[in-house]
């Protein structure tokens, strides 16, 4: 049988990726040779992570570079420009650094006060206010999701009070939720709920696959790692920051966590381990206050903007609907040396996703348009904390409520053959079906997410998608357990990810790369096609993000 691309899904698949090609639009079935699609994918991959654009960084010339590459390629696809200034959507970033030496931490007993060294021992958030004194309450993993049965705030008084937590999921908490409640804007909101003026977590040691086996130097080694620069807000910090906040910090060191606890009748290393293990913690006051100076330093605002282009819609009803097809075109920007590279270039993350973004818009122009139109969007500053999809999804250039799904790829990683696609956010809406009926078509296997600790559904650009209650989907290419391709995979987010060797020298499956693009033009024509528009299903643990919208 051979793969066809359906003009509008009108007509029925039987497909097999042996037999295909979308080099041009209708397919020619005859036609067996991937070379062209493949090429053409890699020709982006080689502009956007050669060393002249060093990085990508949000801000820096070279990320400007990636943008205008972007932007034409739009222009000559002929997408409608949908930004606000032509297909640039302007994002005002603030460069900041919060000043350790001229910030300072104490917690003040009648013992004595205990210090933390600012920028080495506790790590302080940009949204902290200058000054703030207030009492400590350990609240185990600071959670309350009441559908969930999970609720850390009963019986605790925390109105006035800093919260202490585990930033870690309870073994009884699954799936993507473990992560999603436990970002900042979501366990701050139900903070908030309690009267809680602050918050500050305490870190797990992240696990690397073989650890087990490394010596410390070389688990430091394996750590990703995070190229120069200051970090980076938003200049709106009025519509982006989180109301009423006054302290935000995180300590991951050890000794330093200790301090906190001594006197409470519980010891760090005792509740670290029951957090380890995801049994239940206990809540208890922290005795003494709890006093910070906070000192950040803001520097110019720079414009860093996503790119955003439109293939209108062909039915004159559903064409003010949008599917939102979205890849981050940012990286990391020039770092810390690696064996003797400091030029983090960022191939797979994630200019294969921009990659496979510019040719699936390609696809679709070239064939009658689809009922819904389809948005595409390069986005900026996901490796600054997913800050350009966050602005879209708040402030969209389109209607929110119009927005029907968002299909995100970051760093997807095409490293072998194209049998297995892991579909993050399978089970959480009709989405899931649609992508198990386009690759069934394809003959390739949809997998659940097999690494569920990793929660990547809620780790990229597609859950700013999700918290405005929109349906979204995130892909990688899949394997089974104990294969080759399981190492290949492994081994490359030990060796390759976030570091300078994500370039273009490293092994990659350029043909698997493009049958995965045809899948996605696939899915997202059927997306847009389809009747009613996507929705999460009753029992997701997204469902209630509905409300936001």
């Amino acid at each position: 049988m051979k793969l066809i691309l359906p003009r509008l899904f009108a007509c029925v698949l039987s497909a097999s990726l042996a037999l295909p090609t979308y080099a041009e639009l209708p397919l020619v079935p005859e036609r067996t040779d991937w070379s062209t699609p493949a090429a053409a994918w890699w020709s982006h991959v080689q502009y956007l992570a050669d060393d002249k654009l060093e990085g990508r960084r949000a801000g820096t010339p070279g990320y400007d570079k990636a943008v205008a590459y972007v932007e034409e390629q739009f222009r000559q696809i002929g997408l409608v420009p949908a930004g606000v200034n032509g297909y640039r959507q302007p994002v005002s970033l603030t460069p900041y650094q919060v000043d350790g030496e001229k910030s300072s931490a104490r917690l003040e007993t009648s013992a004595g006060a205990q210090t933390f060294t600012v920028g080495k021992e506790l790590q302080v958030s940009q949204d902290s206010k200058s000054e703030v004194s207030a009492p400590l309450v350990f609240v185990g993993y600071g959670l309350r999701i009441p559908r969930k049965h999970v609720d850390d705030y009963t019986g605790v008084d925390l109105k006035g009070k800093i919260a202490v937590f585990f930033n870690a999921p309870p073994e009884r908490l699954q799936g993507p939720q473990r992560a999603y409640a436990r970002g900042a804007d979501q366990r701050w909101r139900e903070l908030r709920a309690t009267g809680a003026i602050g918050m500050l977590s305490l870190a797990l040691p992240r696990y690397i696959p073989g650890q087990e086996k490394m010596t410390p130097d070389q688990i430091a080694k394996a750590q990703p790692q995070s190229a120069g620069g200051q970090r980076v807000t938003f200049t709106d910090a009025e519509t982006f920051g989180l109301p009423g906040l006054q302290f935000s910090g995180s300590i991951a060191d050890a000794k330093a966590a200790e301090k906190l606890f001594a006197g409470t009748g519980h010891t760090y290393a005792e509740l670290l381990d029951l957090a380890k293990a995801g049994k239940p913690l206990p809540s208890f006051p922290i005795a003494g206050t709890f006093a910070a100076h906070t000192l950040v330093q803001r520097s110019t605002p720079v414009n860093a903007p996503n790119v955003v282009g439109m293939l209108p819609g062909s039915d004159s009803r559903l064409k003010n609907e949008y599917v939102v097809v979205s890849a981050h075109l940012d990286h990391l920007g020039i770092g810390r040396e690696i064996d003797g590279d400091k030029l983090y270039n960022g191939a797979m993350d994630n200019a294969s996703g921009i990659a496979s973004l510019i040719e699936c818009a390609k696809l679709l122009a070239a064939q009658p348009h689809p009922k819904r139109s389809v948005i595409f969007i390069a986005l900026v500053g996901e490796e600054l904390g997913e800050l350009g999809s966050q602005y879209f999804a708040t402030k969209p250039t389109v209607p929110k409520q119009q927005i029907v799904a968002d299909l995100n790829m970051d760093m997807y990683l095409p490293l072998f053959p194209l049998r297995f696609l892991e579909v993050q956010g399978l089970g959480e809406s009709t989405l899931g079906n649609d992508a198990r009926a386009v690759c069934q078509l394809n003959d390739v296997e949809v997998q659940f997410d097999k690494q569920p600790d990793e929660n990547r559904f809620v780790r990229s650009d597609q859950v700013n998608f999700v918290k405005q209650g929109i349906p979204a989907l995130a892909f990688k290419f899949g394997w089974t357990p104990d294969s080759p391709e399981e190492k290949t995979f492994n081994d490359w987010v030990k060796t390759r990810y976030h570091k300078p060797s994500d370039d273009l020298n490293q092994p990659v499956d350029k043909v698997a790369a493009a049958q995965f693009t045809l899948v996605l033009a696939q899915l997202t024509t059927r997306v847009a096609n389809e009747q009613p528009r996507p929705s999460w299903y009753p029992e997701s643990s997204f469902s209630n993000t509905v409300a936001a919208r």
